[in-house]
């Protein structure tokens, strides 16, 4: 018996905080030469160069009195730049916020100030975005403006530095701190929302550091894999592969924009292995002209969340030499917590139940301690495919918790879980399977959207009286908003009307598709029966005076 040895210490030789940073500086070192990132026809840049870059950002962030702790913003699309601060702003000691393109100006100003960013950069696509977003702030934070070499438009001039003049005044070979603790912040990602205004999640090191690693184990995929860029980096920080991707050594073929040829030409051309991408971008492949079609002349895994992939889809890709992993997660998860492991055995059933299979989302990644499906006491339900619980996780790589929201974060910890507020089944097999959303969640394109939002935008509007907002399914991108309206006596708004109103207050994803008049079915103390409205709404059928 040796009890005494939980006694010995913890020193520098033996106890090492864990930051996915080391990553970058194991590729630079070892495989310096190697191409780290692949943009348009032209760009190419090794490992070497990007831990160069990344060091540069961190000491010009620093030059600015950025430190421990200090949020820094970025509003690109999936461009090097973007992949660059996922390692360039904690080498500063600072908080990378990814934020979500598709936002409006209003939301994006309450991010900004919720979580105090002391810089922004931006990629000059969104410079009039930008210029209305600073104008709602108090306190604006100071801004870098991105020139991408992709963007064909115009760049302007709004910016208190030019990125690669700002990298540039740096001197090469910069240093950088590694950080003290791996409970130390390293990313603030925003909630889409869905209970008002969106909510700041908190990720550490350490849980970074062994998400993007779990990304390996549950991916299957090799040294110096080749992955292409078509979910958003904003998303759950590209659910941890910017750091996956420098644990292999491996190429990042960055996207601008989300086409099917651009996808298509990119797997062919640059033999990427890898992607991920919610159902939507699936369904958008398989239905793409024939002319831009190409089936994978190798073998391509494309993992897919957001929301559940149909068996058809996963069909469709299979005819394009394209296979699919269904991930199941949160952004408080650090993206996919949760995969659909493989079984040999399953090569030999039809197609049709094989992507059936697919379509469940699984078991708890090796980096996920535990994933459980409860009932109202925290008991686990029964493995028999049908009783309903929630999902609940737990683990490393759940979010620190809510930013300046202490009861949020305790609901969300309640009985020492991490509360999904997602319904699902077990299988016998003791594979999940998701089944319903415990809130009035709307999906759209993997994005999720909240009702509550729209329906205090169609609230304001001068000729409503009562409005409901819930999912309705939409073929192009799973789930689309469907409003129900009663409007005032006397009051004649239309659809159009409506939506216009929605298009002055609301991003563009989040905007109804249709809008249904009538008086609406409530309970007998006033409170609207939603299950009814989602009932209507799956009736629905593209009818006059229906938008």
């Amino acid at each position: 018996m040796i009890a005494d040895a939980d006694e010995l210490p913890r020193n520098a030789a033996n106890h090492v905080a864990l930051t996915p940073l080391g990553f970058l500086q194991w590729a630079a070192s070892v495989f310096p030469d190697r191409i780290a990132l692949v943009h348009g026809r032209h760009y190419r840049q090794t490992w070497a160069a990007t831990q160069d870059r990344c060091q540069r950002m961190a000491s010009a962030l620093r030059s600015w009195d950025v430190g421990r702790g200090d949020v820094v913003a970025v509003l690109a699309p999936n461009i090097p730049a973007l992949y660059e601060a996922h390692f360039g702003v904690p080498m500063a000691g600072a908080v990378l916020n990814a934020l979500n393109t598709r936002l409006d100006a209003a939301t994006l100003a309450f991010i900004l100030s919720h979580g105090g960013a002391s810089v922004l950069l931006f990629d000059s696509e969104y410079a009039d975005l930008v210029r209305d977003v600073l104008a709602r702030l108090d306190r604006p934070p100071r801004t870098v403006r991105i020139e991408d070499g992709e963007f064909a438009g115009e760049h302007g001039v709004l910016g208190d530095a030019e990125y690669e003049a700002w990298l540039a005044a740096q001197p090469a070979a910069a240093d950088w701190t590694w950080p003290e603790d791996e409970w130390q912040s390293i990313c603030l990602n925003y909630t889409s929302g869905t209970t008002g205004n969106p909510k700041g999640v908190l990720y550490h090191h350490r849980g970074a550091y062994l998400n993007a690693v779990g990304n390996v184990l549950s991916c299957g995929m090799p040294p110096h894999s080749v992955y292409l860029w078509t979910l958003p980096m904003f998303h759950c920080n590209g659910w941890c592969f910017p750091w996956t991707l420098a644990a292999l050594a491996g190429t990042s073929v960055c996207l601008r924009r989300v086409e099917p040829a651009a996808i298509f030409d990119a797997i062919a051309q640059h033999r990427v292995g890898f992607f991920c991408a919610a159902p939507v971008v699936l369904n958008m492949l398989v239905n793409a002209p024939a002319a831009a079609r190409k089936r994978a002349g190798h073998p391509v895994q494309a993992m897919t969340g957001g929301a559940a992939p149909p068996a058809a889809i996963i069909e469709a890709m299979d005819g394009l030499g394209i296979g699919v992993t269904h991930l199941y997660g949160l952004t408080e998860t650090y993206g996919p917590s949760v995969s659909c492991a493989w079984h040999e055995e399953w090569d030999t059933l039809p197609l049709a139940q094989r992507a059936a299979r697919k379509a469940r989302i699984g078991v708890r990644k090796l980096n996920v301690e535990a994933v459980q499906v409860v009932d109202d006491r925290l008991q686990p339900v029964p493995a028999d495919g049908a009783t309903l619980g929630e999902i609940v996780l737990r683990g490393n790589t759940i979010m620190k918790g809510y930013l300046r929201d202490p009861g949020a974060t305790a609901g969300a910890f309640a009985g020492g879980w991490f509360h999904s507020g997602d319904l699902g089944v077990v299988h016998p097999d003791g594979y999940v399977e998701i089944k319903d959303r415990a809130k009035d969640i709307i999906i759209s394109g993997g994005e999720n959207i909240s009702t509550v939002e729209i329906e205090s935008v169609l609230y304001r509007h001068p000729d409503v009286l009562e409005a409901a907002v819930v999912a309705r399914s939409d073929a192009t991108w799973g789930e689309t908003p469907c409003a129900f309206v009663a409007l005032k006596d006397g009051a004649q708004a239309s659809a159009d009307d409506i939506l216009a109103h929605c298009r002055r207050h609301l991003a563009r994803f989040k905007i109804p598709r249709t809008v249904v008049f009538g008086p609406l079915p409530k309970t007998a103390t006033g409170k609207i029966q939603k299950f009814v409205l989602r009932e209507q709404a799956s009736a629905l059928r593209d009818e006059p005076g229906k938008q």
